[in-house]
């Protein structure tokens, strides 16, 4: 308790460990509440929970109530799916892949992620599980970094295809993005470039100053 209290004044990093994939993972006490951050950025909480809250409020919270199957790629310390179960209460299955076991152990340990009922967990690649997985979602959260750097296949063709093929109709992708150069607008401008007239497509740039989200909904 004294920690959180201290943590008004001045950040107070409470665990440390090294991790080959998102090369050093923190968990700090900053103005009253724990986040996770990688050497370079927020990963979990803090700025991030507020961006993809925005990103989840732009699709309607009333409307994610409705869906029966959610998946998030990308989990880190969980705090979207802390944000569909406790604020939009959604009660629906949550599917959460993370390719660092570090990270989970860390959602787990320290943000009680294993106390979600309808949440269930896998260590491993986000594209293995997509190429794998049998279901279809209703809304599929892409938040997919290591450490600043997005990987590439997340703006491919056949990810993305495969993406939109276990995209249920009506169902929405939303995707979110880092912004630091010209090239990665180009890149962003491509990626929207890949849905038809058959998707409503739209960005939201400078969320948070360097992010800029997509929200992609299936119309057949």
């Amino acid at each position: 308790m004294l920690r959180k209290v201290l943590s008004y004044i001045i950040p107070i990093t409470i665990y440390k460990k090294k991790s080959n994939i998102s090369k050093s993972l923190e968990v700090t006490w900053v103005n009253g509440e724990l986040v996770l951050d990688s050497e370079n950025t927020n990963y979990s909480y803090g700025s991030l929970q507020r961006i993809l809250k925005k990103g989840l409020k732009y699709i309607g919270f009333k409307r994610i109530r409705t869906f029966n199957n959610i998946l998030v790629l990308g989990v880190a310390g969980g705090s979207v799916i802390k944000t569909l179960v406790n604020e939009i209460k959604f009660e629906g299955q949550i599917t959460g892949i993370d390719i660092d076991p570090n990270v989970i152990e860390i959602a787990e340990t320290f943000f009680k992620l294993n106390e979600i009922s309808n949440l269930e967990l896998k260590v491993m690649d986000a594209f293995e599980f997509i190429l794998s997985t049998k279901l279809k979602y209703d809304l599929i959260i892409i938040d997919i970094f290591q450490d600043t750097v997005m990987p590439n296949f997340l703006f491919e063709d056949y990810f993305i295809n495969r993406i939109n093929f276990i995209l249920n109709k009506n169902g929405f992708i939303l995707f979110n993005t880092m912004i630091t150069n010209a090239k990665d607008e180009e890149r962003n401008n491509y990626y929207r470039s890949k849905f038809t007239t058959n998707y409503s497509i739209r960005m939201y740039p400078k969320v948070e100053i360097h992010n800029e989200l997509f929200t992609i909904k299936k119309l057949v």
